[in-house]
Parts: structure tokens; sequence; C-alpha cells
């Protein structure tokens, strides 16, 4: 009697066993290369679907389906869709709750402060200056600080030289910024830049930006021209000065487990149409920063452009900020830096 009472018991274990297998094998297979070898990439960024980092990541996707043969599917999700913040983005993904994501170097600091050098103001006199400082030592050992934030840097676009806005005064000297309100990001060598030249500067959030400066809660800010244009700030901001006073890169980073999960074959697949992409959207923000400047003139903003003894002005008053902040960022980097923009 006890005898057949065991077999059933016996059977439905084994059952159960070949089921946990089958579903162990299964779940191996999905791990490397996703339901029949495709794999699924979100990605989410802040920008609008006009703005050149979107642009760029649309052309990614298709070159990235098209080089895997439809293997590698990335979903873009735009405009703060999900995370309003970079910091936010940065955080999911270091997470895992989406896979990758594009934003703006000054957000890196908050986790790396290496990544601060970007944001010592007047660092850079041109373009090319920073592009090499990217593509150089400087951004060879910044990347090396990500795996140990679970993220894999991917490569370095940009927003452009960032300027200054407000709806009080032009901008012509550093004593001009004394009482004005100012919106920066959450950054805090951003905050003490503005505050050493007299305002009275608060972080807030990208996205929150637009309705602030509407009710009149901040005066001003900085940005660079193509998100001037993209987010619609010359509705609500008077005044424009072209001062290049802040170089601002953007990095596109990538969950290191989800990298390291992937075959082989579409890792690098991933990883050389990254490098093409972040030098694509570079030419595209380009592109867009001298269209949009146009653009913005005609929309009624009021443009002044610092001349290089205006800068040199700027860059003596904020030299505390170097002071301060250069054993935060750390001599290796900033020296690369420095020999970059020399070269």
């Amino acid at each position: 009697m006890k005898r057949k009472m065991l077999l059933p018991i016996i059977s439905g274990l084994l059952v159960v066993f070949f089921a946990l297998a089958g579903c162990s094998s299964g779940n191996s297979s999905a791990d490397a290369g996703g339901k029949n070898g495709k794999i699924e990439l979100k990605l989410t960024h802040a920008v609008p679907e006009d703005h050149a980092s979107h642009l760029a990541l649309v052309a990614f996707k298709e070159k990235l389906a098209e080089k895997s043969n439809g293997k590698i599917d990335l979903k873009i999700f735009p405009n703060g869709q999900l995370y309003a913040s970079d910091r936010e983005a940065v955080e999911a993904t270091q997470l895992g709750n989406v896979d990758m994501t594009m934003v703006a170097t000054p957000t890196m600091a908050s986790f790396e402060p290496a990544f601060m050098v970007f944001d010592l103001p007047f660092l850079f006199d041109n373009r090319d200056e920073a592009h090499k400082a990217l593509d150089g030592e400087l951004g060879k050992k910044l990347n090396e600080l990500l795996p140990s934030q679970k993220l894999v840097g991917l490569g370095y676009g940009e927003n452009g030289f960032r300027q200054y806005l407000n709806n009080v005064r032009p901008i012509h000297k550093p004593s001009d910024f004394k009482g004005l309100k100012f919106r920066v990001i959450e950054n805090k060598l951003y905050q003490d830049a503005f505050d050493e030249m007299g305002a009275n500067s608060s972080p807030l959030a990208f996205g929150e930006t637009y309705s602030a400066l509407q009710q009149n809660t901040f005066d001003g800010m900085d940005s660079p021209v193509s998100l001037v244009y993209a987010m619609k700030f010359y509705e609500v901001q008077k005044y424009l000065t072209i001062g290049d006073q802040t170089y601002a890169p953007l990095i596109t980073v990538i969950n290191k487990e989800k990298l390291d999960s992937m075959p082989e074959d579409l890792k690098e697949i991933l990883l050389a149409e990254a490098q093409k992409m972040s030098v694509h959207q570079r030419e595209l923000a380009y592109q867009q920063d001298t269209e949009q400047l146009k653009k913005l003139k005609e929309a009624g903003m009021e443009v002044n452009k610092l001349s290089d003894k205006d800068k040199k002005k700027f860059k003596s008053h904020l030299q505390p900020i170097y002071d301060k902040y250069s054993d935060q960022i750390g001599k290796d980097y900033l020296d690369a830096a420095i020999a970059a923009a020399k070269e």
C-alpha cells in the first residue's frame, strides 16, 4: 500500500524536476541572446525629438538593427517620458530598470567627482580642444571610473558650449550677475561659480525649468543654444549672451551587467556603432547651434557676444572655483584636460 502511494509522489517530483531544468536552460539562453537570439535595449533621455541627441539616437537604432540583422532592438524613450532628470536616468540605468541613457556629464559628477573637470568655466576655447580631450587621455581616464558605478561608457557627444540667458539685462562682465536669481543644473560647482559672480543660484531639474522661468521663480539660467531653441526657453528669456563659458559634453552609458551578458558579436556591433553615433551627434549639435542661433534672433532674443578680452576677465574672476575644486577633480584629470587644450 505504501509503495503504491509513493509512486505518484515520485512521478510528480520527477515532472517538476525536469520542468525546472527546462526553464533553467531556457533562461540561460534568453540571458545571453534574448528571445530567438534578439536583444531589446531600452534607452531613456531628457531632450525633445527634434534635438540633435534624439536624431542621432534614431540613426543609431537603425544602424544597430541593420548591422545585427535585426538582433538588436533599441527602444528610445525621449523627452523625459520615463525619468524627469538626468540623475534619475543614471540611477535607473545602474539598477537595470533601463539599459542605457544619454546624459550631460555634469550629472555624472555626482557619481564620480572627476567628471567635474568639464564644469570648470572657460577651460576650453573651442570645440576642437574639447573633442581632443573627450577622444583622448581624459575621456579614457573617465571611462575607467564607470564600471565601479555599474556602468560602461559608450561614447561622448555634446550639447555644445553653454551660454548665459536672463530676463533682466545683457551680461558683459561678472558683476552683471549681481542679484540675479539663477537656475543651475544639479551640480555644486555650477552653483558656486554663479554665486562667485554675485548671483543667487539654485539647482532645479531640467524638466521643471521652463515653468519656473515662466513664473519668474528665476531670472535666468545657462544653456547650450540647441536646448534654448528645442525647449523654447526663448519664450521666457529675453537676453542671450554668447560666452562659450562651459563646454557641455554628453555621455552615453549602458548597464555593465547588460553589456556583459550580450553575445560577443552583438557587443562588438554595439560598441562600434555607439562611437560612430557620438561623432554624428556632435556634428548635428554643431549644425543645430549655428542654425538655431539665427532663429533665436528672429524670435526676438537680444544677443550679445563676449570678446576674448571679456572671457579672460571672467576666467580670472572665477579662479577661486579652480582652486576649490582641483583636488576633488584630481590632478591627473585636470592635467589631461589642460594638455588637450594646449595641443
